[in-house]
């Protein structure tokens, strides 16, 4: 199992500090070791692939990705025009994580249609890998989408993509179509009972090995009186899962109830525990969330450093 890091937006830093101190926290990840760096698509902060590409320059070796990208909101053709010159800047390292998102982004903030998820999802695809399959002309005409037109950034790159796949349809499609799917909100045992069956046989029976599972963890290192708060605190600020319905229904399949219930919290002991358990239910790729404790921003800071640093000495034992 490979040790990465996951990032959300940064409240503690100012608004013109934000960039570069995301591009030095990728610089940080790779200098401790993380075999990647995952970035989310958040409402109204910093563009993710944007912030990838500018990391592709100021790093050398690790992996970077979006966690994710909503297809709603670009059109296949341009997601994969930005996604092609992305991977030219990073020199091939650039994971593209793509999703249908939910219903209160894409319809309540956005306005657009969330109706047929799965089906966009398939029609997406189909313009995306004909857009990776090399420079030249792009024809697609499905359901969605009406296309015939070039495309000529790189032959010397392809793009892996990943997606978000929550329900037993988009598994299947994950398993079929991509490198493997991005989730949160999963429990060891919903993703070995649940997700590794289903979309290990839909990639088997489409020919397709190495399939990849990579799961965002929230990760906090602290003595074992703060562990119920520490949950509550992670529930409250990376999102209950009743605002979404598709985390709900995955919460079904395992023993959590809300994102809290999903972490690796405690001392040292503790946390190797919850990662190997994590690894033994078929996680290939582990996006360690740092979740910081503290009454102020200090302490916060001092927290997210110890915590890091303890995840980051544990890479080399999960990488072997």
């Amino acid at each position: 199992m490979r040790i990465g890091l996951m990032i959300g937006s940064d409240k503690e830093r100012s608004r013109a500090d934000r960039l570069t101190g995301l591009l030095e926290d990728g610089k940080a990840a790779e200098s401790e070791g993380f075999a990647s760096f995952w970035i989310p698509q958040v409402p109204g902060y910093l563009d993710a692939m944007t912030v990838v590409a500018l990391l592709g320059g100021v790093t050398d070796r690790i992996e970077i990705g979006t966690a994710v990208v909503p297809i709603q909101t670009r059109h296949p053709l341009i997601m994969a025009q930005q996604a092609l010159t992305t991977q030219v800047a990073c020199a091939g390292r650039f994971t593209l994580g793509i999703g249908p998102s939910h219903h209160w982004i894409i319809a309540d903030q956005l306005g657009l249609s969330y109706g047929r998820p799965a089906r966009l999802v398939r029609d997406y695809l189909d313009v995306l890998e004909a857009a990776f399959a090399g420079p030249g002309q792009v024809t697609v005409a499905n359901d969605s989408y009406r296309v015939s037109s070039p495309v000529d950034v790189t032959d010397a790159f392809d793009v892996p993509v990943l997606l978000a796949a929550l329900g037993p349809t988009m598994l299947r499609t994950a398993g079929e179509r991509t490198g493997g799917t991005l989730l949160w909100m999963a429990d060891e045992r919903a993703i070995g009972d649940y997700v590794v069956p289903r979309i290990t046989t839909a990639a088997e029976s489409s020919g397709r090995s190495g399939i990849r599972v990579v799961a965002g963890v929230p990760v906090t290192l602290c003595a074992e009186r703060d562990i119920d708060r520490a949950r509550t605190y992670a529930s409250e600020v990376l999102g209950h899962a009743d605002f979404s319905p598709n985390y709900v229904r995955l919460l079904e399949h395992g023993d959590a109830e809300d994102v809290g219930d999903t972490m690796a919290v405690g001392d040292e002991a503790a946390i190797l525990a919850r990662l190997r358990r994590y690894r033994d239910a078929g996680v290939t790729d582990l996006a360690a969330r740092v979740v910081p404790l503290g009454e102020n921003a200090a302490e916060r800071l001092a927290s997210r450093r110890r915590t890091q640093e303890y995840v980051a000495s544990l890479v080399s034992e999960f990488d072997s």
